[in-house]
């Protein structure tokens, strides 16, 4: 039986979901006119199938994976796909700015609510942390423009706060369930690119990937993003510092936004240095805990 991951290297896990998540943008810009519930699902079917290899060639029993308590069911098919629709939802029904950086309150909720697990902790520099990388991020998503808030988008707005709490729900209550092996995120990802699959056929147009490029960033988007940052990131909220990880979250605009500046046709802008400048402040205030654990384990 190999060795439970530490705290520490569980923290690094889900930091390195972080990482891949940054690179969400980046690929998306490259599949081209992919609809979002059909890049979804082509996306989360790569996952799948991914680890559908890795069970066969490690001889894993898929039937045990599959026979799961309930509220487990609702949890992981309700995090990955109930976020995801939602998300597709509030951009359709509300300017994309607005809907975003609601959309983006789920690493601060993730800090509040991790309070509720037992043997955690909230501190001062947790939520001090979480508020200036909010609001840094709020200008990248931004650009630094007013937002304008219009009944006449409430919908798109109410399914932007569904999916700041559906996946800050998902991340904190993951922890019920640390017993339960990482690799039941797999059976999710084949879960929700069935369930994406249907509302695609339901709502959109099929577009194919037209160049090598777009098939190449499909690829990319499934076993990364879409695929691998999904298993590290179980791995880390349920055995790792999850306050520390909802602050670090707020890096991944941050670098999605930089990597956007380098690889595609992004400005540079005072909102865009300052926006970097807060986060970069928030996540190294937010996460005093775990260098504390780094410091620690070098002793």
């Amino acid at each position: 039986m190999s060795k439970p991951l530490s705290r520490l290297q569980a923290t690094l896990c889900g930091f390195v979901a972080i990482l891949l998540w940054a690179l969400l943008a980046l690929f998306t810009v490259f599949t081209g006119d992919i609809p979002p519930f059909q890049l979804t699902a082509m996306s989360f079917a790569i996952a799948f199938s991914a680890v559908v290899i890795k069970w066969i060639v490690a001889g894993d029993d898929i039937l045990n994976l599959i026979k799961l308590p309930p509220a487990l069911w609702l949890l992981g098919v309700g995090g990955l796909f109930g976020y995801h629709f939602f998300y597709f939802m509030a951009l359709k029904s509300a300017p994309a700015a607005e809907a975003g950086l609601i959309a983006y309150l789920w690493p601060l909720l993730i800090v509040l609510f991790s309070a509720f697990l037992p043997g955690e902790r909230l501190f001062w520099f947790h939520v001090v942390g979480a508020l200036i990388s909010l609001l840094g991020a709020g200008l990248l998503i931004t650009k630094g423009e007013a937002l304008s808030i219009q009944p006449d988008y409430i919908n798109g707005y109410l399914a932007a706060i569904a999916c700041a709490f559906i996946w800050s729900s998902y991340s904190v209550l993951s922890r019920k369930f640390a017993d339960v092996s990482t690799d039941v995120v797999g059976v999710f990802c084949g879960v929700t690119a069935v369930l994406s699959l249907v509302c695609h056929l339901a709502f959109e147009e099929t577009v194919l990937p037209g160049t090598a490029g777009e098939w190449l960033a499909v690829i990319g988007l499934g076993l990364g993003p879409v695929g691998a940052a999904f298993f590290l990131w179980d791995l880390g909220v349920k055995r790792g510092d999850i306050q520390g990880l909802g602050v670090l979250s707020y890096i991944s605009p941050l670098l999605s936004t930089l990597l956007l500046l380098v690889f595609a046709d992004t400005a540079i802008s005072w909102a865009l240095l300052v926006g970097c400048g807060l986060i970069t402040i928030g996540a190294a205030i937010g996460s005093l805990n775990i260098f504390k654990d780094m410091m620690g384990s070098k002793s």
